[in-house]
């Protein structure tokens, strides 16, 4: 077998493939010596036609979007009106900035500003600058940047990609996605695995791969390999061939080998998730997030108009529970008709369940909504709320949706006081769903789109670990299921050391339940407690997952 370099980064999106690279061409930028425009009323105005050029062509792009992407590129597009980022270019022209150098100031400082406030807004950033980039495009009279036309299967390189770009890949011709940047929770890492395209960011020197270089990716380990030679390509052929008859056989409910059941659940945000996984096989809906119903609203949406998408998101699974997160917004998610106020760390602030108390008409109208979907539909509803850090805050909000018709209320432990306390947290609610990626943020101290401390959020830390392992000891003491509803539970390898934990059921994209499905269906339980013990055990995140994976069955391994 002949050399070739291998770099490692991020797999967010699992499976391989391997092409030829075709890089995204960097952001248009503006000249370094446009002149301060002679009019500066008329520059102004070019401007605001070169950003409202830009929201039309996000706007056109979303209505043909499919629904994972559509809200996504609706949102960018109202970055492009907003009228602050348009002061703020107006006020750069009035020091003798040219158009396309007003343009893109404006944007690095706006760029700078939501980095600063971290959480929602922090995972914007990459949006903002395609905006910006497009914006400039625009002013300069040059085409757009983003991904090529490709011509035939092809690996997209990039520094990051934009949800425009990854919304729109071709899936027949963009077989893989590679990008320098980016995070476990950016728009490329979700719409990538939403549309089942092997991705891995974070990889270093991504963006010096010269174009036309065949490379081979592996969205599970994070890995590319340049210059791979045959060997590594038909391995990686074979192994693809063995998971996919493995995972077409892989059906029914979730089990491990002795016969634990294991309910596996869709991860889902509207009504065209719902009805795409309804018909999988598939035990119900275990995070049904509701934040879109509200997110691109100007005002609260009303009782009427809440009841019918909830009536259509619970209509194809009759019977089946439905986990539904009550309005995960906030500071750091601002809703035009909720304004709490500016607030200095808003991923600390009025978020979740927080603002829900704040505003408790808002909830109230939620429930009632949901109440009367579930009545209509037959669906087993379960509601659970956001950012819940005490057994005060549990009982209030179990209140509330009891009071409503609804008979399961459940929280999220997404904050490490409630997974420590989650004994007393659990008392009054039915259960709970651990959100794992919130809560290795909040165990890690590290901010989730902070790229270069990626490592520290690796779900695989063992400081992670054990602080799940306290939220499910705490479930158990008063007979309460917790289940996990974070990227974790997509992971083989890591669903089983969630089971034995006492994790009870797992929620993930569709896409990831055949492969959760047969790991745990070569495992007994017994074994999964040993494969917990194993990663708690461990000094590392690399550690805890190069053990769990020696482990573990060959016959899972050997596909992964």
């Amino acid at each position: 077998m002949t050399e070739h370099e291998t770099r490692t980064g991020i797999g967010v999106s699992g499976g391989s493939a391997s092409g030829r690279v075709v890089q995204v061409a960097p952001p248009v930028r503006p000249p370094k010596d446009e002149p301060a425009p002679a009019d500066v009323d008329g520059a102004y105005q070019h401007i605001l036609e070169s950003f409202e050029a830009v929201a039309v062509e996000l706007e056109s792009r979303a209505a043909s979007a499919d629904e994972h992407a559509a809200p996504i590129l609706s949102a960018t597009a109202m970055m492009a009106r907003d009228v602050g980022l348009h002061q703020a270019a107006a006020n750069r022209l009035k020091v003798g900035d040219g158009p396309a150098t007003a343009i893109a100031a404006a944007v690095e400082e706006y760029a700078a500003q939501f980095e600063a406030l971290g959480g929602y807004f922090a995972e914007r950033v990459a949006d903002l600058r395609d905006v910006g980039g497009r914006a400039v495009a625009a002013a300069l009279g040059l085409p757009a940047p983003g991904v090529p036309p490709l011509t035939e299967p092809s690996v997209i390189v990039a520094l990051d990609l934009a949800p425009a770009d990854t919304a729109t890949l071709d899936r027949e011709l963009a077989i893989a996605i590679v990008t320098q940047a980016g995070g476990r929770t950016s728009h490329t890492a979700i719409l990538a695995a939403q549309r089942g395209i092997p991705a891995v960011v974070q990889l270093p020197g991504a963006t010096d791969i010269p174009a036309g270089t065949l490379v081979a990716v592996d969205g599970d380990a994070g890995e590319v390999a340049i210059d791979p030679d045959p060997e590594l390509l038909e391995h990686q052929r074979l192994r693809r061939e063995k998971r996919a008859a493995a995972l077409a056989a892989s059906s029914g409910p979730g089990a491990t080998a002795d016969g634990h059941m294991v309910p596996l659940l869709a991860n889902i945000g509207g009504v065209q998730d719902a009805e795409e996984a309804g018909p999988q096989d598939l035990e119900g809906v275990g995070l049904f997030r509701t934040e879109f119903v509200f997110l691109s609203a100007t005002t609260a949406p009303t009782l009427e108009e809440q009841t019918e998408i909830y009536t259509k998101v619970f209509a194809p699974f009759e019977g089946r529970r439905v986990v539904v997160r009550t309005l995960d917004a906030g500071a750091d998610k601002p809703l035009a008709f909720a304004d709490l106020g500016e607030e200095e760390n808003p991923a600390l602030g009025r978020r979740g369940l927080r603002l829900s108390e704040a505003l408790p008409e808002l909830l109230d109208t939620q429930l009632e909504a949901l109440a009367a979907a579930a009545e209509a539909t037959g669906a087993d509803a379960r509601v659970m709320a956001p950012m819940v850090s005490t057994a005060d805050e549990a009982a209030w909000f179990a209140a509330r949706v009891r009071a409503a018709g609804l008979k399961k209320a459940g929280v999220m432990i997404e904050v490490p006081a409630a997974a420590l306390r989650s004994e007393h947290v659990l008392a009054d609610v039915d259960f709970a769903s651990i959100g794992t990626n919130d809560l290795a943020q909040y165990t890690m101290a590290t901010d989730r789109m902070a790229g270069e401390l990626s490592d520290l959020l690796d779900p695989w830390q063992p400081a992670v670990i054990d602080v799940v392992a306290a939220a499910c000891t705490g479930g158990a003491a008063n007979g309460k299921p917790v289940g996990v509803c974070g990227e974790s539970a997509g992971d083989p390898l890591l669903a089983l050391v969630l089971v034995g934990l006492g994790v009870t059921s797992l929620s993930m994209a569709p896409s990831k339940v055949p492969a959760v499905r047969l790991a745990l269906s070569l495992h007994t339980l017994d074994e999964c407690r040993e494969l917990a013990s194993v990663a708690r055990s461990a000094r590392s995140a690399t550690d805890a997952h190069d053990a769990v994976r020696a482990a573990a069955s060959t016959a899972l391994t050997e596909i992964l």
